[in-house]
């Protein structure tokens, strides 16, 4: 039974009502960020029930040493974790000597919390009546400021209902903080000072190891039915831990509130964390609370204008695009080229805030389409910049002469993940990287990139791939053993045809993008070939082995095989299973589910998905109809690829359902693991689900083309994308669909097989 609290809104996230039981639920889903920093959607006041306290700071990790039974050779020396840093948004509230705390109140009524997505804020309200019979009204309000990314704000507001009271706010600054995910029992952080000037606070505290420099910080400031009076205040402090109490009378039906700006200032930008965080204290604290927030709403109206997909007719439709466009903003804004896409952003621990192979199959398209080309481009320079770590790792496992082995976790371009089946066995990954490289190619027309800098990229990519194949004699072709492909419910097989099948396409890659560098400009081609050490033997060998490749085919079947051995299993569909069995991940044994048929999610697809061109659509079907029916959906990166499949095919209701899975897979938590976070990698897949399935949208000789369709559920929907500098809004109909281009230039798009041309500021109807 999926959960199913969440109140339907086009612009909000809204949960009515003080459900206990879905409290680390909410924290993930009321998370907020802003793309240098985030947190879980945690209560400010004092709460002693069940809860998953988190706060982040991007690009701030601790190297936990790897824990294994059995160390191998090869293994990385520790897995990166994204560090829950010191928290600034807690203030403990007393009223007549009782705490604040909802999880010891006699009563709570009208509970409400909204996450408003349109202006990027988060509110609370409730009325609570305490231990001691004192009723009170509390509001709150907070965000992550867009326009000044270092800081955040709170306003905090309690009313007495039915008595005047005493009340006391202590905003705290706390470093006594710990990761729920962590190997072992190390120290993160190191406090070095602690201390308030005036109405500010600080926290300095160094990561161990990392020797990441950071200081949390707050301002505040009283007010009495909205005046802003002055009190005293007691100070609190430990050697982690510093808070400022100010106490009142408050009469009955009056409004106590405090104005709370914090933060975090890290060494990663600024040498004297100490004094840039008063500086920003200075700064944030003029403006003042409404004013910040103004510009919050100012900068999240600039994100919609290109971001946002409107949908008429489905309210939870509409909301959960929505929902999965706000959480990838707030993650991710290209502002920084240290940074990129953890799969589960500022919203938990798990999978430690690293980079996998999700932000170029996934997040990459998303970018493109709805940010300037710069930001694209720095998540390939991403990379670019890793490539010399990518060759070290290669180097570990015994390939040579600057075959490139990028990781499948990682934070700095190390390797960080330690599952052998995982680690060293998963290098699909370098395949997505390089697809990547074309594919922005391939959408922004920008070849400067590719013959740059991504051409060192793919170079080094196709040498691990012709030193990981080996030549088999039986089947006279070159086969790669003992891989995992995206299917991770199958470890160490032979011959996946995914891996098998963009290797080959990676190595034609290199070889084509070489050719075309050395056509158009000889001297740059040799320059990359000398910078290169690239010999023309080894050019020899890629173009040798691309044409052999071995990929597993079924003429029973009229399918190309996952793995050699995929026919040996019991073929048993998934709707065999009974539904206490599922998700499977949760109720098998690995043993069982390794020799089971099921797959996590697409893998023979994700080829079909990658490289449509090349296959027809009656193979589509064939190969949809014989692999989705053993898709078990149990990675969030599966419905969207199915989605954009199925719409392919012209099966719109299926389409539609794998669409509802992927963009409300945290909302209905499908999976049932929301509590640990979100899925933000997967939420570009929501958004692919649209752009690409629904509204067919492809590029092909530099041009868009589009094939429409809209789910029958639906009355219309629209989007934008940002192609070549020109921004082309769709509006989908049942009735047809119209296209509008800004600016001052016309368009030429292909729609259903038809050029059209769309005029500057016209609505083309087709």
């Amino acid at each position: 039974m999926n959960q199913d609290y969440i109140v339907p809104n086009s612009w909000s996230i809204i949960e009515d009502g003080f459900i206990p039981k879905y409290i680390k639920s909410s924290e993930s889903i009321f998370s907020l960020g802003n793309g240098a920093m985030g947190q879980r959607g945690n209560f400010e006041e004092t709460y002693t029930g069940d809860t998953f306290q988190g706060s982040y700071i991007a690009g701030v990790y601790y190297p936990d040493k790897t824990k294994v039974g059995w160390w191998k050779n090869g293994y990385p020396e520790y897995f990166a974790k994204v560090l829950n840093a010191p928290s600034w948004i807690g203030i403990n509230v007393v009223v007549n000597d009782v705490i604040l705390d909802l999880n010891t109140c006699k009563l709570i009524s009208d509970f409400r919390r909204e996450l408003n997505m349109k202006e990027g804020w988060l509110s609370r309200s409730f009325t609570a009546t305490l231990t001691n019979d004192v009723q009170i009204s509390v509001k709150s309000l907070r965000f992550l400021s867009l326009a000044q990314d270092e800081i955040g704000a709170i306003r905090y507001q309690v009313t007495p209902l039915n008595c005047s009271a005493e009340i006391s706010f202590e905003p705290f600054l706390d470093g006594n903080i710990t990761n729920q995910d962590k190997n072992w029992d190390d120290q993160f952080w190191n406090i070095s000072t602690v201390f308030s000037k005036n109405s500010n606070a600080f926290i300095e505290a160094e990561t161990m190891k990392t020797r990441f420099k950071t200081c949390t910080f707050m301002h505040h400031q009283c007010t009495l039915n909205e005046k802003p009076i002055t009190l005293s205040f007691s100070e609190q402090n430990t050697n982690s831990r510093i808070g400022h109490t100010y106490v009142t009378h408050v009469d009955q039906g009056s409004t106590f509130s405090i104005e709370k700006i914090g933060g975090y200032i890290s060494d990663r930008k600024h040498s004297d964390v100490l004094q840039t965080a008063a500086t920003v204290i200075q700064i944030a604290s003029k403006k003042g609370f409404d004013s910040l927030l103004e510009e919050q709403i100012l900068a999240w109206s600039k994100i919609w204008q290109m971001a946002d997909i409107t949908i008429e007719g489905d309210v939870k439709a509409q909301q959960a695009i929505r929902f999965n466009i706000f959480q990838l903003n707030q993650t991710y804004l290209g502002n920084d080229p240290l940074l990129n896409i953890g799969p589960k952003g500022f919203t938990g621990e798990k999978y430690g805030g690293s980079t996998y192979w999700d932000t170029e199959a996934y997040c990459l398209p998303f970018y493109m389409a709805t940010k300037p080309p710069n930001v694209a481009k720095t998540l390939l320079e991403y990379r670019f910049h890793h490539l010399e770590k990518a060759i070290e790792n290669a180097k570990k496992l015994g390939f040579n002469t600057g075959a490139a082995l990028y990781p499948m976790v990682t934070m700095n371009g190390e390797e960080c993940h330690n599952e052998w089946e995982i680690t060293f066995e998963e290098i699909h990954r370098n395949g997505a990287i390089a697809f990547a490289i074309y594919n922005y190619q391939r959408y922004t027309g920008d070849v400067y990139y590719t013959y740059s800098k991504g051409i060192f990229v793919l170079i080094a990519i196709a040498r691990f791939w012709y030193q990981r194949f080996n030549f088999s004699e039986q089947k006279q072709k070159f086969v790669m053993l003992g891989v995992t492909g995206p299917n991770e419910y199958e470890n160490n097989i032979n011959n996946n045809f995914y891996t098998n099948y963009i290797a080959k396409w990676c190595m034609e890659f290199a070889l084509d993008t070489l050719n075309k560098i050395k056509d158009t400009d000889a001297e740059a081609y040799h320059k990359i070939v000398a910078k290169a050490k690239l010999t023309q033997q080894e050019i020899e060998v890629i173009k040798s082995m691309s044409k052999s490749v071995y990929l597993p085919y079924s003429k029973e079947h009229d399918v190309y095989l996952q793995q050699d051995g995929f026919l040996d299993k019991n073929l048993t569909p998934v709707s065999e299973l009974s539904a206490d069995e599922r998700p499977i991940n949760q109720h098998w044994s690995w043993d069982r589910i390794l020799r089971s048929p099921y797959i996590k999610q697409a893998d023979t697809l994700q080829t079909f998905y990658f490289f449509e061109d090349n296959f027809s659509e009656e193979s589509l079907k064939k190969h949809f109809d014989f692999y989705e029916p053993l898709t078990v959906h149990e990675s969030s990166l599966s419905p969207c690829v199915h989605s954009i499949l199925a719409a392919k095919l012209g099966r719109m209701d299926q389409a539609y359902e794998f669409y509802l899975r992927t963009s409300r897979l945290d909302l209905d938590d499908y999976n049932h693991e929301v509590h640990e976070g979100l899925h933000i990698t997967s939420m570009a897949g929501t958004w692919m689900s649209i752009v690409e399935g629904f509204g067919g949208m492809r590029v092909k000789n530099n041009q868009l083309h589009f094939t429409p369709q809209i789910p029958k559920q639906w009355k219309s929907y629209s989007f934008k994308v940002n192609f070549r500098g020109k921004i082309l809004k769709a509006i989908v109909q049942h009735s047809g669909t119209s296209f509008e281009v800004s600016g001052d230039e016309p368009m030429t798009i292909i729609v259903n097989g038809q050029a059209t041309n769309v005029e500057p500021n016209f609505s083309l109807t087709t």
